[in-house]
């Protein structure tokens, strides 16, 4: 496969299996594997589930999972010790602020869209410029990394409470060490 090409399919066991490449499907795999109602083992089914549509076939749920990982990382391996950092994005209460920051450097609505591949739609999400979700995301950095927010920072944040939202992890400690060795968070 070339740099040009969108893979649809993962090796897992010597076998290839088809993914769902379509952004919403990999946010949704995502959302089940950080469901901290649900317990490990299930997180992990439900994702296998939802990204990998012949999910019964997979002869080693593991490496399917690695692999999952690497595809959303966009075909880079997945470091084993990544340091935390700060939840910036929400992609499950973001979504207002993210789709059309998204539909600006696209050119046309994802949600609309039949179909995204998700490297397409973390190209795009990566070319966010200057806009709403960029100031938010810019004013969570800076309290999270302890920063003072200038005058109009600091207005915009008191005005706009709701979008910052809390930072805070949701996790508890051994689902943060989980999520940190498959390079999720």
């Amino acid at each position: 496969m070339t740099g040009w090409e969108l893979p649809t399919a993962l090796e897992v066991g010597g076998q290839r299996f088809a993914v769902r490449s379509d952004f919403r499907a990999v946010l949704d795999a995502l959302a089940a594997l950080n469901d901290t109602i649900l317990p490990e083992q299930a997180r992990c089914l439900a994702f296998l589930q939802i990204f990998y549509p012949d999910w019964q076939h997979l002869p080693d749920a593991n490496e399917a999972l690695r692999q999952a990982m690497v595809f959303i990382n966009l075909g880079q391996p997945v470091p084993e010790h990544q340091p935390r950092r700060p939840e910036l994005v929400h992609w499950d209460t973001d979504v207002q602020l993210i789709a059309p920051a998204v539909d600006k450097v696209l050119g046309y609505s994802c949600r609309r869209c039949e179909y995204l591949h998700w490297w397409d739609f973390i190209g795009a999400f990566q070319n966010i410029g200057e806009g709403l979700f960029a100031s938010v995301v810019n004013i969570r950095n800076k309290r999270a990394r302890g920063k003072k927010l200038d005058k109009a920072e600091s207005a915009f944040a008191r005005e706009n409470a709701d979008l910052i939202g809390a930072t805070a992890g949701r996790m508890t400690a051994e689902e943060e060490e989980f999520f940190r060795r498959l390079g999720v968070t």
